[in-house]
């Protein structure tokens, strides 16, 4: 464990502004709101084909995480995550592409309502919708049917904890070997028992700050929504991933995918209170959380543990081997970085990793006030030799040296 003395308080404060300087607008969270309640409202309404149904939409991914970060420029986009369950529907009636043209053909509809020039895009399990030029952003609608009792079923069989297994989904897929037959093999999702799962993981931080808001704002802690508040969990994974993205922005194939850090991050923070803090229980613990089972790697989906979000790193072993040169990479520069009391350093070598323009922008958030040279030399906290960060990733080479205990 690092102790609470083990980091400066410039590296500190330099975290803090980084993670305002990625951190979305409120307003894009009330925007991507309005856009998954305006489509579901679309699908309700008294002229729907699929109202019978009980569609359902809600957003999932970083979004409903609170983890999404700022595009990094204006040409990319921000990507909501959502789910059209139909709650009066069951995998035994029909295919999984007549559900995903049944849903399909709806937000056409709504897209032509709603007078949205750009055409409709099939994903592999989803549709897109694509707003306006100035808009910068798009919604991934991804069909879903709920199976909630067939997951229970199954895990309990497995001998798994099936406590997450109430809101589980199927979803379509059109690349999968049942997507034009009936049948109960549907790939499964869980996107609300697993924001329930991150949720439980950062709890006590995500109370303490809704309470303290609600306090300052004369409020009460349940109309505080959790996008307000910001826990060091959800900041050390929105710095995570713009550390990834950076690092590989000229690799896009290799990259760790978001869940594969945002599941490892989560096993790895114990209720640290700063985000340096989370950061460094984060980076030194992601890899213990890497099992190897079956003869592969293996991070199972907390909420349904026959997945594992690493099942391409077979195929794909340069993926493993980035995520080992990745996870060593920002050890090494978030330690140099949480030792240094001279702020340029910090922007400087954490801006290796998120970039130097943001890292810019995060050091100009608090310009430090003129003082005296002595008192500049008598206030520099002494870098602590506390801080653990390990040099070498423990992601083997070779299968032996993976516990399958958690």
């Amino acid at each position: 464990m690092v102790n609470q003395h083990s980091l400066t308080r410039e590296s500190e404060e330099f975290l803090e502004d980084l993670a305002e300087e990625l951190s979305v607008p409120p307003g894009r969270y009330e925007q991507a709101e309005r856009s998954y309640n305006s489509l579901g409202e679309w699908l309700l309404r008294d002229a729907s084909s699929v109202r019978q149904y009980g569609p359902k939409v809600y957003v999932q991914g970083s979004f409903r995480l609170g983890t999404t970060i700022r595009p990094s420029n204006d040409a990319e986009e921000y990507d909501i995550d959502s789910v059209c369950e139909f709650q009066k529907l069951s995998n035994s009636s029909l295919t999984q592409q007549q559900l995903k043209v049944l849903l399909g053909a709806e937000i056409d509809a709504y897209r032509k309502a709603q007078s949205m020039n750009k055409p409709l895009r099939e994903g592999r399990r989803c549709w897109v919708l694509n707003y306006a030029d100035g808009a910068q952003f798009h919604m991934d609608v991804v069909p879903a049917l709920p199976n909630g009792q067939s997951a229970r079923i199954l895990l309990e069989a497995r001998g798994y904890d099936p406590r997450w297994t109430s809101t589980a989904i199927v979803i379509t897929d059109n690349e999968g070997p049942t997507y034009t037959l009936v049948t109960d093999e549907w790939p499964r999702s869980n996107p609300k028992g697993y924001s329930e799962w991150f949720k439980s993981r950062m709890l006590a931080a995500l109370e303490r700050r809704k309470r303290i808001l609600a306090e300052s704002t004369r409020a009460s802690v349940e109309d505080i929504p959790d996008y307000k508040v910001r826990t060091p969990l959800q900041a050390a994974v929105m710095i995570l991933k713009r550390h990834r993205d950076h690092t590989f922005e000229r690799r896009k194939d290799e990259r760790p995918i978001s869940v594969i850090i945002t599941t490892l991050a989560a096993h790895s923070y114990n209720g640290e209170e700063t985000i340096g803090q989370a950061l460094a229980a984060i980076l030194t613990g992601m890899d213990k959380h890497i099992h190897w089972h079956n003869g592969q790697h293996w991070i199972p989906n907390p909420t349904d543990p026959l997945e594992n979000f690493a099942d391409k790193w077979a195929e794909h072993p340069e993926r493993a081997a980035a995520f080992s040169e990745w996870l060593q990479k920002a050890r090494r520069e978030f330690y140099e970085a949480a030792r240094s009391s001279d702020r340029s350093v910090v922007t400087e070598t954490v801006g290796r990793g998120v970039g130097g323009s943001l890292a810019d922008r995060a050091a100009r958030r608090r310009q430090p006030p003129a003082r005296p040279a002595l008192l500049n030399v008598a206030s520099v906290a002494p870098a602590s030799p506390g801080l653990s960060f390990p040099d070498r990733s423990r992601v083997p080479t070779k299968p032996q040296g993976f516990g399958g205990e958690e």
